[in-house]
């Protein structure tokens, strides 16, 4: 797939997912496909406890001092609310789809999945105690939510795929040849990621356009800040992976505990974020120069 027709298809997927917000429905094929991408990111990809640096650390931190710097920020820009709303966004940790943008950045998948597993792990751990400082209430489940998600949607596809390289190594060659096949399940997600934004931006269209737009500008101020501070902390080797790291948040987790504790309204902080993180996405691989093509045989 050249670049022309990458762009296409991703400008197509956010604008179609705009238009039909009844495509929310199929919102639960998000979660498999995601695992279907992983699977195949995973049979090139060994993840061990070495591939956790310090900047690991660094990062995971970061995330932290973030959410609450957001809530912080929120607090002066409009009150209460607009606080809310950018906590989310800011303590969001690593999106289970960031290793497979990187995959199609052609960057390091394991430092990416080590700056998933740590920080959302560690935020799920630290969630119980954070959240009674900006809600005022105990919330320990938080845990045991995060945990089940990562255990099925990333232990699972990474313990089918090291199964089946014991099995067959041979494995270990087909995802350069599934690139376009796992593009195209990336643009389904992002469609159906969009058309559920949609719908839910769609069903609170009595939100006060002033709160909509102050919500709106925070989260797009924690996006731009968290790419760009992760780019500071992976230095000139992993300036992407840590950008993408720290940028490409696990939304869905925060939106529904915004849900569960704050409210309708607050949800709409990590579900803007949503779109923004997708179009930097968006604008990462279309700038992506395509992989050159292997040598003629006998050239």
């Amino acid at each position: 797939m050249n670049g022309f027709s990458r762009t296409a298809a991703i400008l197509s997927a956010i604008v179609l997912g705009a238009l039909v917000p009844q495509a929310h429905s199929l919102a639960w094929a998000i979660r498999w496909l995601v695992m279907a991408m992983l699977f195949i990111v995973f049979l090139q990809t060994r993840f061990s406890r070495s591939a956790v640096t310090r900047r690991h650390l660094v990062l995971f931190a970061t995330n932290l001092a973030l959410g609450f710097a957001a809530w912080g920020g929120g607090w002066l820009v409009g009150g209460r609310e607009i606080a809310l709303a950018a906590f989310f966004c800011g303590i969001t940790p690593t999106a289970i789809a960031a290793p497979v943008i990187i995959s199609f950045l052609r960057g390091r998948v394991d430092y990416v999945v080590a700056a998933f597993v740590l920080t959302n792990v560690g935020v799920a751990a630290l969630l119980p105690l954070i959240l009674p400082i900006v809600l005022g209430r105990a919330t320990p489940e938080a845990f045991a939510q995060v945990f089940g998600s990562v255990g099925l949607v990333v232990f699972v596809p990474m313990g089918a795929a090291w199964l089946l390289r014991l099995v067959y190594p041979g494995a270990a060659a087909w995802p350069p040849k599934l690139r376009n096949l796992s593009f195209g399940m990336w643009v389904t997600s992002m469609f159906l990621i969009t058309a559920n934004a949609s719908y839910f931006l769609r069903g609170h269209a009595d939100t006060p356009l002033v709160l909509l737009l102050q919500i709106a500008g925070s989260s797009l101020v924690v996006c731009i800040v968290n790419f760009s501070v992760g780019r500071l902390i992976g230095g000139r080797e992993f300036a992407r992976e840590a950008s993408q790291a720290l940028g490409q948040k696990n939304t869905t987790f925060t939106i529904y505990l915004a849900l569960l504790y704050a409210g309708p309204v607050v949800a709409l902080g990590p579900t803007c974020y949503v779109i923004w993180h997708n179009l930097w996405n968006s604008w990462q691989l279309h700038r992506q120069r395509p992989e050159p093509a292997p040598p003629a045989a006998g050239s």
